[in-house]
């Protein structure tokens, strides 16, 4: 019975390392985070950096772990959380993990807004050239039902190949964006294939659809002879593009990644 009774007290008894990591100070640093996360168990990392991301708030790719600088403060539970997400072995465990790291308040600045892109003159034989694709393509594959709308060259956009943005007001016109790059990167074969992509948007919204890549998008973008997706393999190239996808906002939620 003594020996049940001590084997008992052995197994309630607190953890030193806890103890100590309690009355500890936060860390200050990503060399600071790191030594308390080693000491918390984790193994198959190098090193640490310290990330203001918007939504990643911790991830990792090969052996350097990213976690966002908000953590310094937070207490020894959530930190071994990060341990356990990091290190886990079970899907499960992991998503316990993720759960209670998201939990841990983060207060996001709010994002910058850039003000809106001008059009550069230089861009305007672009323009002209789209304009007219625009109307042919309207009377080939639409009927020459569809509307006139604003076209843009884009000099900003690089993630994306183009964008249908619907008018916002009575007044207003919809527009169709598409990427500079994307045109002197790829060629006019591929950029056309982009205007068409965004004129399938344009119908949906002067349809009354929902301006997506769901069915009645399919079943268009089959019916005009083009990619039947959001995304496509470009003909000089090697990689799918996004040839549209949705801006992130401050409403986005953050995330924890797993990219190794």
């Amino acid at each position: 019975m003594l020996r049940a009774l001590s084997h008992l007290l052995r197994r309630h008894r607190p953890d030193p390392t806890q103890l100590v990591l309690e009355l500890a100070p936060p860390p200050r640093s990503a060399t600071e985070l790191f030594s308390r996360l080693r000491a918390l168990g984790l193994k198959g990392f190098d090193s640490c950096r310290l990330t203001r991301n918007r939504t990643v708030v911790v991830s990792f790719s090969g052996r350097e772990l990213r976690v966002h600088e908000a953590f310094l403060a937070a207490p020894p539970s959530v930190l071994a959380s990060i341990v356990t997400f990091a290190c886990g072995r079970t899907r499960s465990v992991r998503a316990a993990a993720r759960r209670a790291i998201l939990a841990y308040p983060i207060e996001r600045p709010p994002p910058v807004r850039r003000a809106p892109e001008q059009a550069d003159p230089a861009d305007a034989p672009m323009v002209a050239k789209l304009e007219t694709w625009h109307a042919e393509y309207n009377r080939q594959h639409f009927g020459g039902q569809l509307g006139r709308v604003a076209i843009r060259v884009s000099r900003r956009m690089k993630s994306r190949l183009g964008h249908y943005s619907p008018a916002r007001t009575a007044d207003d016109r919809a527009e169709i964006v598409i990427s500079r790059r994307h045109i002197r990167r790829h060629g006019w074969s591929e950029a056309l294939h982009t205007l068409l992509h965004e004129m399938v948007h344009q119908w949906q919204d002067e349809h009354g659809h929902g301006i997506d890549h769901g069915p009645t998008f399919r079943a268009q973008a089959r019916a005009v002879g083009i990619t039947p997706s959001a995304r496509r393999l470009l003909a000089t190239g090697k990689r799918p593009c996004d040839a549209d996808l949705v801006n992130t906002d401050a409403a986005t939620p953050l995330r924890v990644a797993r990219d190794g």
